[in-house]
C-alpha cells in the first residue's frame, strides 16, 4: 500500500477533561458540581457532565477535525466552566489529585449509574477522588484499532511522564509525581491493556465478562488505552489532568501523531515492535514515580536511559507525520514541558518554597485559564 498520509483517516479528536471545583477561601474541594452542570447544560448541553463526586465536573469537546479545533474547544470549555463557577463564588483547577482534600468528606452524585458503582465497589469507588484527561482519536476500522492499541502501549509511559500532575494525596507528599494511577489501580479492569490478536478475541473477552455479570456494559473496561465501546475511537486514558491548555493541546497532538505514525506503518506493511505488557508496566511505574526527571527502560538495548531521551526519540519517530497533521507548534511544546517541568514539578516547587499546600492550590487555580 502507499504510505502517503493523504490516504490515511482524518484522525479526528475528542478531548475530555475533569476539573476540580474549589472554595476560594478554604482552597478545599466543594461539592457544588450540580449548580455548575445545571448552568452549563443551557449553553454546553452534553459537553458538561456530572461525575461520581460532586466536586468534579467533566467536560468534553465535540468531534474535532484537527488539533487547532481541539485547542479552541478546550479553551472555550475552560472559560465557560470558570464563568459558571465564579457565579457560585467558586474557582476551578486542573490537577489529578487535590493537594489535601479528603475523599471521606466528598458527596457522591445522586445518579443511578454512580449508585450502582458505589454499591458494587464500596470504598474503592468512594475513595476514587481523581481527575483525568482522556483523548479520543477517530479510527473506523476496529481490527486496525486493535493493532494500534497493541502497538501504542509502548508509548504510554512516555506520554504519561509528560502529564504527571498528582504528587499530593490527602495532605501528604506521596513521593510520586503521579499518584492518581495508584488510587485508580484499586478498581478492577484498570492499568495497561492486555495484548489481543484480533477483534474477535477482544469481543470474546467482553462477552465473557458481560455473561458472567462482571460488567453490565463494556464502558466498565477502564484501561489506560482502550477501543471505545460506543464511539469509533481509540481512547487514551492514562494521562494525568494537565494544568494548562497549552499542555493539554500538546498531549492531544502527541497522541494523535503516535496513532497516525503507527497507522502509516501499517499501510506500508510494517509495524512497531510489540513488547510484553509486563515490561511496559515497569516503565509506567517509573513514569509515575519520577515523571520526566527519572529513567525509563530502552527495551531494544536493554538499558536505562533518561526519560527525556526516550521522549526525544518519540519526537523523532513521529516527525514525518507532524507537518501533515499541522500540529508542529503544538508538538514543539514538549520542549517547554521538559524545560519548565510538568504540573507535578510545578506543584512540588511551590510546596518546597512555601511548605503551604494552600499555596499549591492557588498555583493550580491560577494556571487554569493560562494561555487562553
Amino acid at each position: 500500500m502507499a504510505s502517503s498520509l493523504k490516504k490515511l483517516p482524518k484522525f479526528t479528536l475528542g478531548v475530555e477533561e475533569e476539573y476540580q471545583i474549589i472554595d476560594p477561601e478554604t482552597r478545599d474541594l466543594r461539592s457544588h458540581m450540580s449548580k455548575i452542570v445545571e448552568g452549563g447544560k443551557i449553553t454546553l448541553k452534553e459537553q458538561v457532565k456530572a461525575e461520581m463526586h460532586q466536586s468534579v465536573v467533566e467536560v468534553g469537546t465535540n468531534v474535532c477535525e484537527n488539533v487547532a479545533q481541539a485547542r479552541a474547544e478546550v479553551s472555550s470549555l475552560r472559560n465557560k466552566i470558570s464563568e459558571l463557577a465564579a457565579k457560585q463564588d467558586l474557582v476551578v483547577g486542573a490537577a489529578s489529585t487535590h493537594p489535601f482534600a479528603r475523599w471521606q468528606d466528598q458527596e457522591i452524585t445522586d445518579d443511578p449509574r454512580y449508585h450502582v458503582i458505589v454499591d458494587e465497589l464500596k470504598d474503592i469507588a468512594r475513595s476514587n477522588l481523581i481527575f483525568g484527561l482522556h483523548v479520543h482519536v477517530g479510527i473506523d476500522n476496529r481490527e486496525i484499532a486493535i493493532q494500534l492499541m497493541n502497538q501504542a502501549c509502548y508509548f504510554l509511559p512516555h506520554i504519561y511522564a509528560l502529564t504527571t500532575n498528582s504528587p499530593f494525596w490527602e495532605g501528604r507528599n506521596t513521593g510520586f509525581k503521579a499518584f492518581r494511577a495508584k488510587i485508580f489501580a484499586k478498581f478492577p479492569r484498570t492499568g495497561l491493556p492486555e495484548y489481543f490478536d484480533s477483534v474477535q478475541s477482544y469481543d470474546n473477552y467482553l462477552e465473557t465478562l458481560v455473561k458472567t455479570n462482571c460488567i453490565d456494559n463494556p464502558k466498565k473496561i477502564w484501561w489506560d488505552l482502550r477501543i471505545h465501546p460506543f464511539f469509533s475511537t481509540i481512547e487514551f486514558r492514562i494521562c494525568d489532568m494537565c494544568l494548562t491548555v497549552d499542555e493539554t493541546t500538546c498531549i492531544v497532538a502527541l497522541i494523535q501523531a503516535v496513532v497516525a505514525k503507527l497507522y502509516k506503518l501499517l499501510l506500508s506493511n510494517t509495524s512497531f515492535n510489540i513488547y510484553r505488557i509486563a515490561l511496559i508496566r515497569e516503565n509506567k511505574f517509573r513514569a509515575a514515580r519520577n515523571g520526566i526527571e527519572g529513567k525509563l527502560i530502552d527495551f531494544g538495548r536493554k538499558i536505562e536511559v533518561p526519560t527525556s531521551e526516550l521522549i526525544m526519540e518519540l519526537l523523532d519517530f513521529i516527525d514525518d507525520v507532524v507537518d501533515e497533521l499541522d500540529s508542529r507548534s503544538e508538538i514543539d511544546y514538549v520542549h517547554q514541558i521538559l524545560k519548565n517541568g510538568t504540573g507535578a514539578d510545578q506543584q512540588l516547587a511551590v510546596f518546597n518554597q512555601t511548605q503551604d499546600l494552600k499555596k499549591v492550590v492557588d498555583m493550580i487555580t491560577s494556571k487554569f485559564n493560562e494561555g487562553i
